[in-house]
């Protein structure tokens, strides 16, 4: 079974994803960082990085993220030529783990943009992670040491909160840490059973 987990930025899905992390009989695979990864070691990604986006991409062959950001946030074209070239790859990437943790109570398939990038359409059951605007902008902007109009411009790359929800078979509110991480308990053992 596959269980998407997603939320806005700055909802609280990596505190989340650390307290499924604990259990045993699952596998997590993060997508973001995953795709990072393929980023900075695939010679054929990393080929077709710099011919859409330039040499400046990479530095001493490390995949430069704070420039790549400004580049696609700012230009939505730039941002689907990006998800044009990474994406497929780490679906792939996605599907051979799938497939090496079979064994597994399910995986966490943890995706910002899981609607977004229809990668939903994998998922046998999806979590989303909510909190509050304000918290949520508060916590980037600590997190990131950026500017709210930075937040906000991440913010609407992303569908509105309400939608995920409505599209979720269960929604996880931020609002205190010992309350997340009980929630997280329940929905485990109900995935379990």
């Amino acid at each position: 079974m596959i269980v998407g987990l997603t939320g806005g930025i700055g909802s609280g899905k990596t505190t989340v994803l650390n307290f499924f992390k604990a259990f045993q009989n699952i596998s997590v695979y993060i997508a973001d960082e995953e795709a990072k990864n393929l980023m900075n070691s695939s010679p054929l990604l990393k080929s077709q990085l710099i011919n859409a986006f330039g040499k400046e991409l990479f530095v001493d062959n490390t995949l430069q993220r704070a420039y790549l950001s400004n580049l696609v946030f700012k230009d939505p074209k730039k941002l689907q030529i990006l998800n044009e070239i990474v994406h497929p790859q780490v679906a792939k990437h996605f599907s051979e783990f799938v497939a090496l943790n079979a064994h597994k109570a399910y995986i966490l398939y943890e995706n910002a943009i899981l609607f977004e990038t229809q990668n939903n359409q994998f998922c046998d059951c999806i979590l989303t992670v909510s909190a509050p605007l304000e918290d949520r902008i508060s916590r980037i902007i600590h997190r990131d040491q950026t500017t709210r109009r930075a937040v906000l411009d991440r913010m609407q790359h992303q569908f509105p909160e309400e939608k995920k929800r409505l599209q979720s078979n269960y929604l996880i509110q931020n609002t205190s840490l010992p309350a997340l991480k009980e929630e997280v308990y329940r929905i485990h053992n109900i995935l379990t059973l």
